[in-house]
Order: C-alpha cells, then sequence, then structure tokens
C-alpha cells in the first residue's frame, strides 16, 4: 500500500515507520527539516522494548512532488488540518482514502470540505510515539488499538485493506461501526492524562504516582461521558477511571504526551479539540463541566505565559 503520513511527527513516524518496516510504501510529510534530514541522512530510528533500529523510509518537508496516494494519514495538529489537507490536494487521487487519526473531535467535517465526504474515513488510535530526538521516535504499541471507520457506519472494503496493512505491521486494527462512540472513548484517554501532564510536566511514570492527579483525571473524564451520554452517543468506556487506566496501558514510564511535548516546544497545544470539545459540547446539551474548563485555562495561562516569553 502507498501511505503517505502527513503529519510526521513522533506519533505519525511512530505509524508510518512500522508500516515501512512491514513492507508498505511510506513518506511522511512534516514541517520539521532536521526530522526530514535525519531520516533522509540515517534513517528513521524506532526505539521499542528498550532496543532501538533503523527502518528505510521516504520524508519530505511538502507535498509537491509526491505521488497520488491510496492513503493519506492525517496526523497534524487540530489547527493546521485545513492547510495541511489543502496542500496535500495532489495526494489525492480518484480512490484515495484520507483517514483522520488526530486526536479531539471535528476534523473528519474539515477533510471533507477540502476533499469529498467520500473520501474520508475517521480513526483513533492509542499508540504513543515520543520524538527522542531528530529522527529518532520512542514507540509504544504494546496492547495499544487503533480504531477506524466509514462515517456512515459501514464495513468498507477500503477499511478492510488498512486494517490488514496495519495487522501486517503489528498495529492492531479494528473497523468500527459506531464511530462517533469510538472517537468519544479515544476522547476520553486524551481528556484523562494529556491537560494534567502539560500542567504538571510529569511523564507518566509520575503522573500516575500521585492519587490527587488520579483523582482529578476522573472527575475530568466523568464530565465528558455525562456529556456525550447526553449527545446520545454509545460509549464503550463503562467506568471513567477505565479511561484513566487505559491511557497508560503499554506506555514506558518515560512517556510525554502530546500535549506536555507541543509546551516543552513551545508550540500551541490541542487542547480547544480534546478538553475545549469536551466544554463545547456540555455547553450544547446543558451538562456543566467545571473540572474541563479548569483544565482549558490551565493550559491557556500556560500558552500565553510562554508566548509572552517569546516576545
Amino acid at each position: 500500500m502507498n501511505i503517505v503520513v502527513l503529519g510526521a511527527g513522533a506519533l505519525g513516524g511512530a505509524i508510518g515507520g512500522v508500516l515501512a518496516e512491514s513492507g508498505c510504501a511510506v513518506t511522511l510529510v512534516t514541517r520539521n527539516a532536521a526530522q526530514v534530514d535525519a531520516i533522509r541522512r540515517d534513517g528513521l530510528r524506532l526505539v521499542e522494548d528498550g532496543r532501538e533500529r533503523r527502518v528505510a523510509v521516504a520524508a519530505a518537508t511538502g507535498c509537491v512532488g509526491l505521488a497520488v496516494a491510496e492513503l493519506v494519514i492525517v496526523l497534524v495538529k487540530s489547527y493546521d488540518t485545513r492547510a495541511a489537507i489543502a496542500s496535500a490536494r495532489g495526494l489525492v487521487g480518484g480512490h484515495t482514502a484520507v483517514l483522520s487519526l488526530q486526536n479531539g473531535l471535528g476534523h473528519e467535517e474539515v477533510l471533507a470540505e477540502v476533499v469529498g465526504r467520500d473520501r474520508v474515513l475517521a480513526g483513533k488510535t492509542y499508540v504513543g510515539g515520543v520524538m527522542l530526538a531528530p529522527g529518532r521516535i520512542l514507540v509504544g504499541r504494546a496492547g495499544k488499538e487503533t480504531l477506524i471507520g466509514e462515517l456512515d457506519g459501514r464495513v468498507s472494503p477500503r477499511a478492510l485493506a488498512i486494517r490488514d496493512a496495519f495487522q501486517r505491521a503489528g498495529l492492531t486494527l479494528t473497523v468500527s461501526e459506531n464511530i462517533v462512540g469510538t472517537m468519544w472513548d479515544k476522547l476520553l484517554v486524551n481528556v484523562a492524562t494529556g491537560a494534567l501532564s502539560g500542567i504538571t510536566r510529569l511523564t507518566y511514570g509520575e503522573l500516575y504516582r500521585l492519587p490527587e492527579v488520579e483523582a482529578c483525571a476522573v472527575a475530568a473524564v466523568a464530565e465528558a461521558m455525562a456529556v456525550a451520554r447526553a449527545g446520545g452517543v454509545a460509549l464503550a468506556t463503562r467506568e471513567p477511571r477505565d479511561a484513566w487506566i487505559k491511557a497508560a496501558e503499554g506506555l514506558p514510564a518515560d512517556f510525554r504526551t502530546s500535549m506536555l511535548q507541543s509546551l516543552e516546544k513551545g508550540a500551541p497545544t490541542e487542547i480547544d479539540d480534546i478538553n475545549g470539545a469536551v466544554v463545547r459540547a456540555g455547553r450544547r446539551c446543558g451538562v456543566a463541566t467545571p473540572v474541563n474548563q479548569t483544565l482549558v485555562a490551565a493550559i491557556k495561562g500556560i500558552e500565553h505565559r510562554a508566548r509572552l516569553q517569546a516576545a
């Protein structure tokens, strides 16, 4: 399968790297020139289970000159979705599938506006990736599932083909007939750990030692579950603490959430599309979300301070 990973940072590099290792023709696209240079020079270095290996994979800083792809995996930050897919319009042919594996909610509608709803699949992944250095990525995939689905709930041949490609690479993938519920279930995991990790600057090993942090995480997830159920979403998650537990499964103690990684780089986070999505949905359905509102405010404050320091 000819695959382009659009937004090949830590997670995109992890997923794209293991797909390339299994025989897929993968191109990693990222604006990070140092990342591209390192991959072209030394190959992509993947660190997993305490061992490092090199994977030969193509890398580029843009989509100009790339061939039409069978699959475009979108993993850019939420706020870059429209610009990124517009820049990749030349990769999308008559039989191209465009799959969002981004955090948060609402990306599929943006993608559909640019490439057409018939080409878009939704998905969520629990695979983890941490950028250790340009071209060197810590991979967390043990016990981590990826779920995808057609927007209309069909189990289509192209969804099954994507499943087969992922599974050949050792990436567990399930085709969901309830992709809206799937997206909310993944959102609950991000709600549990993303903001709290960013605020405290703690890795998972440190974060999960603190009962006060767990209590806050579980409260935030409980709010999100109440919002989802009020909106008629069928969740697989049964108890709020389940999302907190699932967030850490299969990931090393030194794992850092994408939100923490963004703050460490002084970059904007996806808080508006994670905890912020819960707050907005809560307002629409009349469910109070004070814990998530507080987490959003705290992350916004950290982002603001970073901008002042950079000015």
